[in-house]
């Protein structure tokens, strides 16, 4: 999930993963103007809460997140009002607290594989709070952020980890500064803060369908 000022667990060990759920959802090829660094094509529910980073810096590192609100619960208007700042005082108690926060992440994939962008991958989302990266801290100033509709122990989907696929493929396509080896879960910049995308995010399996959406730009 988010940060809060505005991962994976260990990859080795541990309990054995969930299964992928079987979701079918068309996947479409995804398009971004570069310029703007908007995806064509996609849902936009375009966030307030982002800045330009600062000078100089250009996305190194992209984020993987999971996010389910209420938690472990999917679909419905949560995750979009959060990152708009549209959760009111009278939300449900477990969202409560969440009313007033200014966070957000530059797209979720949602448990269909349907993408939604809130910030321009471009600019400066606020999805890392404290964290850190190979001794780099303020990972919001270099990174790019992608949500996963999800729990640490729910198994994402087939449609979702395609999805996911396509859109790092194409980021790493569009923004040289990117890398294949600079790709983390928020665990992974913040250890004991965070714990998503959680054991149930089968990092493996979602390489080698990267590998193949590489192959397929090149």
């Amino acid at each position: 999930m988010i940060g809060s000022e505005g991962g994976t667990r260990s990859r080795r060990g541990g309990p054995a993963r969930p299964r992928p759920t079987r979701v079918t959802h068309p996947i479409q090829p995804l398009q971004m103007d570069a310029a703007t660094g908007l995806l064509a094509g996609v849902r936009q529910v375009l966030s307030p809460h982002w800045d330009a980073r600062p000078p100089g810096v250009q996305p190194e590192l992209i984020v993987i997140h999971g996010i389910s609100l209420p938690p472990g619960q999917f679909g419905g208007p949560w995750i979009d009002r959060l990152f708009t700042g549209n959760v009111p005082a009278d939300a449900p108690a477990s969202l409560r607290e969440l009313a007033g926060l200014r966070v957000s992440a530059h797209a979720l994939v949602r448990r269909d594989g349907a993408v939604t962008q809130y910030v321009g991958f471009g600019q400066r989302a606020w999805h890392a709070g404290r964290s850190q990266y190979r001794g780099r801290s303020a990972c919001n100033d270099f990174s790019i952020g992608i949500e996963l509709e999800g729990t640490d122990t729910t198994a994402y989907t087939e449609a979702q980890y395609d999805s996911l696929a396509a859109l790092v493929a194409l980021l790493l396509a569009t923004y040289p500064t990117l890398s294949s080896e600079h790709i983390a879960g928020h665990s992974d910049i913040a250890p004991g803060r965070k714990s998503d995308p959680g054991p149930a995010f089968d990092w493996p399996r979602w390489r080698a369908l990267l590998n193949r959406h590489l192959e397929g730009v090149r």
